[in-house]
């Protein structure tokens, strides 16, 4: 048994034998726990009201690195049930995980998506590509598995999630069709997208992308100086303009390949910043999964020369417009 489980089993152990000193549960709506904040967005828009849930890592926090903390042992055991991504992303927290399943309800959202669908790029090390949210219509897939284990743990709100899934499924194939137009103006020859580590494979592949990254899908590996020598001399024999940095991957190695460009004589610019394995702040547009993604695609659509549609679809425009905080940008 692992370190990390074993301090939560302790903690488990502890709180059960404590009696009477034992934290009153609050009361209201079940709590669900999920890993990453896209995870915690599927459980808000298909719980809704019926379910409080929490998110262990935030704005910033790289799931590949991410290990339990004593304030998630307090969550975890508070919890009704939590869901993960899965495919390894939360690799560090594998035992924690494994653990919580015999114990409470623990549901690896991606377990929807077949297997002749995921990705198994080379140096994965046997393990699929766990970036799965990058495509819209993948990453619907969740929708079903997250509704039946709300439903699971609230049998009484199963009608209203089953309501709630339809209404975000729509929203993600409003979202699907809209990358694929946004990314389909840009010129084929720009199509390139250059990123710290290979978390956008699924992106390229749905939305018709070539992807160079410097890392490989996981960023518990470093990249290696003939690594990145490697891809600076690529950029700069096929003139590629920009590289993306990541909101949750330090851009020590993005700021090497500007640098190394450099001294081979090609300007490489810094296109903007994506988030990839994490969110935006809560309370903004960029804090949901839709609102991120949108973000992603307009930011690279921009940077490789491709002309943004006039306005969004209907449906993702009025999503979007909820999202913004009043007085803030509109959606």
């Amino acid at each position: 048994m692992s370190r990390a489980w074993v301090t939560i089993a302790l903690a488990l152990a502890f709180t059960a034998l404590s009696g009477c000193g034992r934290p009153t549960p609050p009361s209201g709506p079940p709590l669900v726990v999920a890993t990453t904040g896209m995870v915690g967005d599927l459980a808000r828009e298909i719980g809704g009201e019926r379910v409080r849930v929490a998110v262990l890592m935030g704005e910033g926090v790289d799931p590949h690195l991410y290990k339990a903390s004593p304030g998630d042992v307090s969550q975890l055991s508070e919890a009704r049930l939590v869901l993960y991504s899965g495919l390894h992303l939360e690799g560090r927290m594998g035992d924690v995980l494994a653990g919580l399943r015999r114990e409470k309800p623990t549901v690896a959202v991606a377990d929807a998506i077949p297997a002749d669908l995921l990705r198994h790029p080379s140096g994965s090390d046997g393990h699929p590509d766990p970036h799965v949210w990058f495509d819209a219509a993948l990453w619907a897939r969740g929708i079903a598995v997250t509704r039946d284990a709300l439903s699971g743990l609230d049998p009484a709100g199963a009608g209203e999630f089953v309501v709630r899934a339809g209404a975000y499924a729509d929203v993600l194939r409003a979202l699907d069709e809209y990358a694929r137009q946004c990314l389909s103006a840009v010129p084929p020859e720009s199509r390139v997208m250059v990123t710290a580590h290979d978390a956008f494979g699924y992106f390229g592949r749905a939305y018709g992308v070539e992807v160079l990254a410097i890392q490989g899908i996981s960023t518990d590996s470093e990249a290696s100086l003939r690594d990145i020598n490697h891809l600076v001399d690529t950029l700069a024999t096929r003139k590629i303009p920009a590289v993306f940095v990541e909101s949750s991957v330090p851009r020590k190695t993005i700021d090497a390949l500007v640098e190394g460009c450099a001294a081979r004589g090609h300007r490489l610019t810094i296109g903007g910043e994506l988030y990839s394995d994490a969110l935006g702040s809560a309370g903004t547009p960029e804090g949901t999964y839709v609102g991120a993604f949108v973000h992603n695609v307009e930011t690279v659509t921009r940077a490789l020369g491709g002309r943004l549609p006039d306005s969004r679809p209907g449906v993702l425009a009025d999503y979007l417009a909820a999202k913004t905080p009043r007085g803030g940008p509109p959606g």
